[in-house]
């Protein structure tokens, strides 16, 4: 039996073919890819990042994409494609439309921070409509506005296979995200979506109340992530109050908004009774030591099923850190803890370090590790968290690393983030 012709000698022909010239960073990226007997059996997601690091790099054009599309039509191992920081613009979409809805094996596509815009969002949407087999789509820092977004929305309608979608960084407007809560009302197919830095010039957070409408009504959804949404204490108590009646969310990302302490009372009053989220992302707000001291009795006392909280940058001192850190002595499902960037005093540091020295806490599953000087224990910082490869991944070892990446440890809607 003949042996199929390598990748890159597919990759060599269709570009004579098309009358394209080589992109010598996609032919080394496909000289990689081994083409053996068991190839079939295996999930293949090829990565041509334009911003890898260890190798010259030609960043993808359209006509480039075009040529890859020709390639990987009828190639049945290819189950995703990781394109993100390259050049791909609104045309390249028109050849991202056409393979979506003739390829039959694609489950992940990224193509984050590209220079799609609005006209882009319509085609890849549309071309979703008849799409059955992707799963997961990242178009993150794609200036698609606030029209793209609508786009995406009337897409989620029609679409009944799409299970995470990435809309972050996107430049969403307020009617958008309206209408992304309004449909997901209804979905059966989304469980993971991210809305993070809408463009949004009201103060009085409206699409944070539908999103919380959403909530009560949604079944499906398992992980939302809604930074930088300029929101405050009044949005956080209405996501609360639908959080009460929702029994599928596990993961809320609320990381990098105006929430202080007096919001963060509201999220202890709902981890009293909440016994289906476990990963709570409070990132760079101002919650001090009055919402670690409401976050520690709720997971000293009552809660049981939060299995990882992060509050890097929240203003917390030392009084409120320990009392965090007396909360996972009593409380056993809580396993992981991140605080890094709050005022870290002495107190702080043998509390961490007593609860790493027993076992309690392991780690990989804290962003801090003591060590001594002359008989006095500090912190430094590691680079753990619940999400540090959403924006880049590291040049060497595993991108989805589950230390730097524990979300994809506790609640996994796709493989990758």
């Amino acid at each position: 039996m003949q042996k199929p012709p390598s990748l890159d000698q597919q990759y060599s022909e269709v570009c004579k073919e098309l009358e394209q010239p080589e992109n010598p960073f996609i032919f080394r990226v496909l000289q990689e890819v081994k083409l053996d007997s068991n190839i079939l059996t295996k999930n293949v997601t090829i990565k041509i990042a334009g911003n890898n690091r260890l190798i010259p790099v030609v960043k993808v054009t359209d006509g480039d994409f075009q040529v890859l599309a020709a390639i990987f039509l009828n190639n049945a191992f290819l189950t995703g494609l990781d394109l993100r920081y390259n050049l791909l613009t609104d045309a390249g979409a028109a050849h991202i439309c056409a393979f979506l809805q003739d390829n039959h094996t694609l489950r992940y596509l990224n193509l984050m921070f590209n220079d799609i815009g609005t006209a882009g969002a319509e085609l890849i949407a549309k071309a979703l409509h008849r799409n059955e087999t992707l799963t997961h789509l990242r178009m993150t820092g794609n200036k698609i506005d606030n029209k793209g977004g609508m786009y995406f929305a009337a897409m989620m309608q029609i679409n009944t296979t799409l299970q995470k979608l990435d809309l972050g960084d996107c430049d969403l407007g307020t009617q958008s995200l309206i209408a992304l809560a309004t449909v997901l009302n209804h979905s059966l197919s989304i469980k993971a979506i991210n809305l993070n830095r809408p463009i949004l010039y009201s103060e009085e957070e409206e699409s944070t109340v539908h999103i919380a409408l959403m909530l009560r009504a949604n079944s499906t959804l398992v992980e939302l992530h809604l930074c930088k949404h300029e929101m405050k204490n009044f949005g956080v108590e209405r996501l609360c109050d639908a959080l009460y009646e929702n029994r599928s969310l596990r993961y809320l990302d609320l990381s990098c908004n105006k929430i202080t302490r007096d919001g963060v009372r509201f999220l202890g009053k709902l981890l009293k009774l909440n016994n289906t989220l476990e990963i709570l992302d409070l990132n760079f707000n101002r919650i001090e030591d009055d919402g670690a001291f409401y976050l520690s009795e709720a997971l000293a006392l009552q809660n049981r099923t939060l299995q990882a909280l992060s509050v890097t940058n929240n203003n917390i001192t030392g009084q409120g850190l320990v009392a965090l850190a007396e909360a996972m002595r009593t409380n056993q499902v809580l396993s992981y803890i991140y605080i890094w960037g709050n005022k870290i005093d002495e107190a702080t540091c043998v509390a961490f370090a007593d609860l790493l020295q027993s076992g309690r806490l392991k780690p990989t599953s804290t962003d801090v590790e003591p060590y001594v000087v002359d008989g006095c224990t500090y912190l430094a910082e590691v680079s753990h968290g619940l999400k540090r490869h959403y924006y880049w991944t590291p040049s060497y070892g595993e991108p989805d690393n589950q230390d730097a990446n524990a979300s994809l440890a506790i609640a996994p809607v796709e493989e990758h983030l």
